[in-house]
């Protein structure tokens, strides 16, 4: 069976940032989960940040693959360079993905970790431009096809066809 790493916040653990869940209530979700198909990671709480905790951005318009990179850092509104924790969060997000054998992530957009289609600017001005956040980028890296929770749908249609190959269908 296909294996789905998820962000905890999208489950309904109060994990983010403001100490809030950002939740997806979503018939796949629910289904997935009740398949056990989900295996449950926050990057950041893995990292040992604590919840709530100061937002944080990838600096200067960057994304997650200039982090890895060394070339860009992750701050958060009081100034304190936070880069080594994410980095060690996308690791753990990596391991779990690789220990569950997860070809597919769904992570909550946005976040200078689960970022897959659009990250904030680093300026904690509430803009957004495209680009992905650091375990996106980790993840990606090492093959692991990573949909936001606005792209249900399609993550839906590749374990469909997934499972189809695999002959669950």
């Amino acid at each position: 069976m296909l294996k789905i790493l998820v962000s905890a916040c999208l489950v309904g653990h109060p994990v983010r940032y403001n100490g809030q869940a950002k939740l997806t209530r979503d018939a796949w979700l629910s289904r997935w989960r009740d398949e056990g198909r989900l295996v449950t990671v926050c990057p950041e709480v893995a990292a040992g940040f604590p919840t709530p905790r100061p937002p944080a951005e990838i600096q200067l318009r960057r994304t997650g693959v200039d982090v890895l990179a060394s070339n860009a850092t992750i701050e958060d509104n009081t100034g304190a360079n936070v880069t080594a924790l994410f980095i060690v969060g996308a690791r753990h997000a990596l391991d779990r993905a690789k220990a569950e054998n997860c070809r597919y992530a769904l992570l909550a957009d946005g976040s200078p970790s689960c970022g897959s289609t659009f990250i904030y600017d680093g300026a904690f001005s509430g803009e957004a431009h495209p680009g992905v956040g650091v375990t996106v980028a980790l993840l990606r890296e090492h093959g692991i096809r990573v949909f936001a929770e606005s792209q249900i749908d399609e993550l839906a249609a590749e374990i469909a066809e997934g499972d189809r190959e695999q002959g669950l269908l």
